[in-house]
């Protein structure tokens, strides 16, 4: 399976992906790194792997069907069949939705549908909650709403910090990301 991982930061996600294509966990091939961040440190991650990049800055085109038409003939081009959202930090468009319909996949820092957007482990670290977690969900055209193919909780201790909280995410993602990306790849294939 040819993939395509989409990341505005600092790529932690994308490097626990090219780590289980490596080791064979997750049997696809990362194809391209799409990021929207001239200064991400997702770029040095995948140059550091030999992963052709397309990097691009969204005021440089007049709208995003533009920029989202450049990014599907980058996919089509290298025969992309799967996107994996992996600190994306932009809704996708009608574009890239309808040509990617059903195979896009994100993961969230919660349990959706708790704390939604941006800084979602901000939000449970000042909302008092004792439980968060990770959700990894079919992208659809809204803001973390797509159905959801799984979660797993994070027990928010007394001692954390915000930055522990982040880490014990972390963790979490980089663990359950490649093995449900393999298990839906898996499923969507026998449809």
């Amino acid at each position: 399976m040819k993939i395509a991982c989409f990341a505005s930061g600092s790529g932690s996600n994308v490097e626990a992906l090219f780590e289980a294509v490596e080791t064979g966990r997750l049997q696809a091939t990362i194809e391209l790194v799409v990021c929207d961040q001239k200064q991400a440190k997702v770029i040095e991650r995948a140059q550091a792997r030999g992963c052709d990049i397309f990097v691009f800055t969204a005021k440089d085109y007049p709208d995003k069907p533009s920029f989202e038409r450049e990014i599907v003939a980058e996919l089509e081009r290298r025969g992309v069949e799967r996107i994996i959202l992996a600190g994306y930090m932009r809704l996708i468009g009608d574009v890239l939705l309808s040509h990617y319909a059903g195979r896009i996949v994100n993961i969230h820092p919660s349990l959706l549908p708790a704390f939604p957007g941006k800084d979602a482990i901000g939000q449970a670290f000042r909302g008092g909650v004792k439980i968060t977690g990770v959700t990894i969900h079919i992208v659809d055209e809204g803001m973390d709403t797509g159905p959801i193919i799984a979660q797993e909780a994070v027990r928010i201790t007394e001692d954390m910090t915000r930055e522990t909280l982040q880490q014990a995410i972390q963790q979490v993602e980089h663990r359950l990301y490649p093995q449900v990306i393999e298990e839906w790849m898996k499923e969507e294939a026998n449809v």
